[in-house]
């Protein structure tokens, strides 16, 4: 299966969801889009559909991606996110599945095929290891592995989760990158992530709700390129 590569590993995913407003988003993607040109690591950002344009055309160096769309084609479909128009405000990857906004097997399925056609990359969302290897089974480029119960509180999983799940998403098919992401919140967390078998690591509260956002994503990029200088 022909596969995306929109970014090399080990990478960093930012993930405002709908924590900022438009001209915050604005200012951290800008922010971000600095510091990927800086430490040379590709960025997955993503953004609130009516930000996209905004994002893709102030920055250089980041993956623009939406936060969801629906496998509509052009037509009936009022209210619904159009997969055609993600393009063309200059998105290039679409999340699916997402805890905060999870879908049937049969419509994610659909919705992947969709974004295939309209040359949109897929990063999918999992939570249990029988979702991880159902969900890798059809082909997403990206794949996020998180145990919902960890989303937002700060606290990674204590078990082998990290590396149990990403095992099980390449036994399907070793060139889906996988992302491990619930509860980072540093750059510790992010080297932990990656020495532990993902390929790309970073988070939203964590990054969102720190006080200085220029120091929480330099240390996030710091360890990345500490990975990656060691591999």
């Amino acid at each position: 299966m022909s596969r995306q590569q929109v970014v090399r590993s080990p990478f960093l995913i930012v993930n405002p969801k709908a924590y900022l407003g438009s001209q915050d988003t604005l200012e951290l993607a800008r922010l971000t889009d600095e510091l990927a040109a800086q430490f040379g690591i590709d960025v997955i950002f993503t953004a609130q559909h009516v930000d996209l344009r905004m994002v893709a055309e102030n920055t250089q160096h980041l993956v623009v991606t939406a936060q969801h769309m629906d496998p509509i084609v052009k037509g009936r479909g009022m209210g619904h996110i159009l997969p055609d128009s993600l393009r063309e405000a200059g998105a290039r990857a679409v999340v699916l599945n997402h805890a905060e906004h999870s879908l049937t097997l049969a419509v994610l399925d659909e919705t992947i095929r969709r974004a295939r056609e309209v040359g949109l990359a897929t990063i999918v969302c999992a939570d249990s290891d029988a979702q991880c290897k159902a969900i890798a089974g059809m082909g997403p480029d990206v794949m996020i592995c998180e145990p919902t119960a960890n989303i937002g509180t700060g606290q990674m999983d204590a078990g082998d989760y990290i590396e149990r799940t990403t095992r099980i998403v390449k036994d399907v098919d070793p060139s889906i990158l996988v992302i491990q992401a619930a509860g980072v919140s540093t750059g510790a967390d992010v080297a932990r992530v990656l020495s532990q078998g993902a390929d790309g690591s970073g988070g939203t509260s964590g990054i969102v709700s720190h006080p200085d956002w220029r120091a929480i994503l330099t240390e996030m990029f710091t360890a990345i390129a500490d990975h990656k200088n060691k591999a």
